[in-house]
């Protein structure tokens, strides 16, 4: 069943590009690439028929196209399953997943520490659903701190503080 989801993603993810005008082919990665996100499966979308300007509408300003495009792959191909069926996916081109990832765990210790040195919570502004979740994953078994969600989209921010 886990495969034949995974493989309906493929198939899913590779004609939307299509249908968006860029018709390359999409890898299924490998297990446990993601160490927040596990048991999330890879889409790898294949770039090398694409061309700069076309990966950079694929992954767009702040990444909020391939977050469009992911979304829609965890919503539509969860449609009616229950929850014990449903298979996470993480789209990836180019290393934009793992690049901005470093840069989240990186920015995210950044703050940790300066929450602990100074007693003060502090906001992330600016980060998508998906990375305020990410934050949110990294931090659950840290004993010392909690996060929050605070304020409405599209201004919604992630807050650390001391428990």
């Amino acid at each position: 069943m886990r495969e034949q989801q995974i493989q309906r993603g493929k198939e899913w993810l590779e004609t939307v590009l299509k249908l968006m005008g860029f018709p390359t082919e999409v890898n299924i990665g490998a297990e446990k690439v993601d160490p927040i996100e596990q048991g999330a499966s890879w889409l790898l979308i294949d770039q090398t028929n694409l061309t700069r300007e076309q990966i950079e509408i694929i992954i767009g300003p702040k990444g909020e196209g391939i977050d469009a495009i992911q979304y829609l792959a965890n919503t539509i191909l969860n449609i009616d399953l229950e929850e014990e069926n449903q298979q996470a996916f993480t789209v990836e081109l180019n290393g934009y997943r793992l690049k901005r990832q470093a840069e989240l765990l990186a920015w995210a210790k950044s703050v940790v520490e300066q929450v602990r040195q100074t007693g003060q919570e502090v906001e992330m502004k600016s980060l998508s659903s998906a990375e305020r979740r990410q934050i949110h994953t990294f931090l659950q078994d840290v004993d010392d701190l909690e996060t929050e969600s605070r304020g409405q989209e599209p201004d919604r921010r992630l807050v650390i503080r001391l428990r």
